[in-house]
């Protein structure tokens, strides 16, 4: 999704209005369609105003479970469909993360994941807004699957994809905000090696279009899903707001494990000891 109004349009609440109202018919689409897990991208209801550094954008942190998980809670009920929906939380003052809220198909709340690795480099000055995750990497029985989360940068770290396995999820869902350059190359290499490594599928999902006043490049959007095999299977445009659908067939996770093993034959005893925390 593109951005309809920016900083300087309008103030901090309406601007995320904005936004959550263009989002609006896609989410009634995707209810439409009997879509039964939907993710939102990163951050979904602002602009990823992470390449500035301006406190005012505190301002657009709320709790979670908050006003806008309980708003999209509602369209979980009324379409019978899993939520995940990414936002800027603020636990208490000083206390800001980038966070996914995971919710039921009945519209209960049933967690949230805090994105672990926080980037302050190239543009993207994270730091300033956001403090690490520290609830380690859940997996979220829905009416569907297990879900598990992670967010942009964390993909870039293997450690937490493999956590994401082993604490048993189908389906890893990583909500984005990254532009055209290096990360292009890698949107393509580093998901669809998590899959096949872990024997899940992911579904990748990046916003479009340029954002005022920061200038920073060109979302890209490129999200697709990809299976346990890693192979991508779906993929939407990279300049239209747009809502992808595919079908997922979970017996594929079972028919891949049992033929690579992936969790039986782990060694950890042998790299334990490389490590010194």
């Amino acid at each position: 999704m593109s951005l309809p109004m920016t900083e300087g349009e309008g103030s901090i609440e309406e601007i995320k209005e904005a936004m959550v109202q263009k989002h609006i018919p896609l989410i009634e689409e995707a209810g439409r369609q009997g879509v039964q897990i939907l993710c939102l991208q990163e951050i979904f209801n602002t602009p990823y105003f992470c390449p500035g550094q301006d406190k005012a954008w505190y301002a657009s942190a709320e709790s979670v479970p908050g006003p806008t998980t309980e708003r999209m809670a509602e369209y979980a009920k009324k379409y019978n469909m899993v939520m995940i929906v990414p936002v800027y939380e603020r636990e208490s003052a000083g206390f800001l993360y980038n966070t996914a809220a995971v919710i039921d198909a009945d519209g209960t709340y049933l967690g949230k994941y805090r994105k672990n690795h926080i980037p302050h480099t190239s543009g993207f000055w994270e730091k300033f807004f956001f403090k690490p995750g520290n609830m380690g990497y859940p997996v979220f029985q829905t009416k569907y699957a297990k879900v598990g989360v992670y967010i942009c940068y964390d993909r870039h770290f293997p450690d937490g994809a493999r956590v994401l396995g082993l604490n048993g999820a189908e389906i890893v869902y990583n909500p984005s905000a990254t532009v055209a350059g290096l990360s292009q190359y890698l949107w393509k290499l580093e998901q669809p090696a998590h899959a096949a490594a872990n024997g899940y599928f992911m579904g990748c999902i990046n916003r479009v279009g340029e954002e005022k006043p920061w200038n920073l490049g060109r979302f890209y959007g490129s999200s697709y899903f990809v299976d346990p095999r890693g192979q991508i299977f779906a993929q939407a445009s990279e300049e239209k707001d747009e809502l992808l659908v595919a079908e997922f067939d979970l017996d594929m996770i079972e028919e891949v494990r049992s033929t690579w093993q992936f969790f039986r034959d782990r060694r950890p005893e042998t790299y334990e000891k490389l490590v010194e925390l």
